[in-house]
């Protein structure tokens, strides 16, 4: 069923089907959207500013869509926020139709796409912004335990935080999410604890000495924080009562929330030529295109993008990243003359009345220098040095530092004298 816009159009495939000689500059061909949430919304706004006449169909299988995702952890889990703030906007007012299904398969020979009600779309250009699905614990679905991903998970999350009261939660997984989770939860006056497999939650990403100065915020706002711990099973029938853990221990539980990553949604392109990485995601150039004839693109989440400073392929599941590839797809597609897109990671959490941000990607092989300016609330900064260079920071709670960092990198500073800016402020 159509909503939001036009009624998505399920044309017999003979006549929709474009003619050979649709080339990637045509602005008025048809564009299939296989995604709603930030970076299939985005894309279509980007391609009516980009002067695209042609139709543009939504397709995703989440009738909620669009809708901002950041705040399913923070404002509308924590009840400070309606789910209306969160919206991306109506696909009526970008000249979208909104299709409320999932892909199902994908024939790139015809440029069909096949939905699980029985449409085929056909289309001159089809992107993929199809996201990520969360990773699940043996044992689930079970009452009680819970991922978030969607606006429905929101709402039954917060619903059974609601039901628990001052209990007992448990969070598997300390990441941004998890992180996100416990702060709301601990707010709302719940006993929070958070399990996470690593030496500290984000070390791989962040390296080990940064991460356990990071962990520290749980540990100052009375979240129990256990590393190194893995999860053997979850415990009670047919509503959780517990997470057994490896060791024997089983951590008593209210509610429990499941944050360990995501795998991208491409099983439904088996078979279709489509070119996938054995770690998850689309391969596509530097420009988004996934096939030479650039009739598919891929963005966000989903997307595995040739990086040429690197030398290979990046998935980045950020929301800046969805952001900017949206756009630089849309212009592409439009046939405008531009330089590969590359994404300068930019990552933000909110997390206990604070604000932590990444910008950079750091790597085993940099040097890292620790500034901390405070304690109450936790505030420092970290600078990751390749050679002599600043090539990553992360800032926590310390927004003079953060524009200090920005400006070194922006002018390819040295790591040096960004942290003899910070200990003078």
């Amino acid at each position: 069923m159509a909503r939001g816009g036009p009624a998505a159009s399920a044309e017999p495939v003979a006549s929709a089907t474009p003619a050979a000689s649709a080339g990637p500059a045509a602005r008025d061909g048809r564009v299939v959207v296989v995604g709603a949430s930030v970076g299939g919304s985005r894309l279509a706004a980007a391609l009516r500013e980009a002067g695209h006449t042609g139709e543009i169909t939504l397709v995703d299988p989440d009738p909620d869509a669009p809708y901002d995702r950041p705040p399913l952890s923070k404002q509308i889990l924590a009840g400070d926020w309606e789910a209306g703030r969160a919206s991306l906007g109506d696909p009526a007012q970008w000249g979208a139709a909104r299709h409320v299904a999932a892909a199902t398969a994908l024939d790139t020979d015809h440029r069909v796409l096949r939905l699980d009600d029985g449409t085929r779309l056909g289309y001159d250009r089809l992107v993929l912004a199809c996201g990520a699905s969360p990773r699940r614990l043996p044992g689930m679905p079970r009452r009680g335990v819970h991922v978030l991903r969607t606006l429905a998970d929101c709402h039954r999350l917060r619903a059974d935080l609601d039901r628990v009261g001052r209990g007992r939660l448990v969070v598997v997984g300390g990441g941004f999410v998890g992180a996100e989770v416990a702060s709301t939860a601990r707010a709302r006056g719940l006993e929070v604890t958070v399990v996470e497999a690593l030496p500290a939650p984000l070390s791989g990403l962040l390296g080990e000495e940064p991460a356990a100065e990071l962990a520290l915020l749980h540990a100052d706002h009375g979240v129990r924080l256990l590393t190194g711990a893995r999860v053997a099973s979850l415990v009670g029938e047919p509503s959780v009562t517990g997470v057994a853990l490896a060791d024997g221990r089983v951590l008593p539980a209210d509610a429990v929330v499941v944050g360990i990553g995501v795998r991208p949604d491409t099983g439904w392109l088996a078979g279709s030529g489509i070119p996938l990485h054995a770690d998850g995601g689309v391969l596509c150039d530097a420009h988004g295109a996934v096939d030479a004839a650039r009739t598919v693109y891929a963005v966000g989440d989903v997307a595995r993008r040739y990086d040429p400073l690197l030398g290979r392929h990046v998935r980045t599941e950020h929301w800046t990243n969805a952001v900017e590839e949206a756009g630089a797809v849309a212009r592409d597609i439009a046939g405008e003359e531009q330089p590969p897109h590359r994404h300068d990671f930019f990552v933000w959490s909110d997390q206990y009345g604070g604000k932590i941000t990444l910008l950079g990607r750091p790597d085993p092989g940099h040097h890292v220098t620790v500034v901390r300016a405070g304690v109450a609330p936790r505030r420092f900064a970290v600078a990751y040095g390749h050679g002599e260079r600043l090539a990553a920071v992360l800032t926590v709670n310390w927004p003079k530092a953060l524009v200090a960092a920005r400006r070194s990198l922006a002018a390819h500073g040295a790591a040096d004298d960004v942290v003899a800016a910070w200990k003078q402020l």
